[in-house]
């Protein structure tokens, strides 16, 4: 597994979202994703919605993904449009 197909997937999976994965040893990665759905949930829901998009890769190829989850707002980004 690498970082380039986990942020493919996560951004697929999160339309609207960026991530950017980290991960040396293919196996264990940490990702930053910042996404408007997370708007107005708690942690632990963001962290579902990220799981979600990775599927069962969760546990097999990827063994360890530690996730810090922020909307736009909160990353200091300004909304577009």
């Amino acid at each position: 597994m690498n970082t380039d197909t986990i942020k493919t997937l996560i951004e697929r999976g999160l339309p609207g979202a960026r991530a950017d994965v980290q991960g040396a040893d293919g196996v264990h990665f940490e990702a930053l994703v910042i996404c408007e759905a997370f708007a107005g949930k708690l942690p632990l829901a963001r962290h579902r919605l990220v799981y979600a998009t990775l599927g069962g890769l969760m546990g097999g190829e990827i063994h360890a993904l530690a996730l810090k989850t922020l909307t736009p707002e909160e990353a200091g980004l300004r909304a577009e449009g």
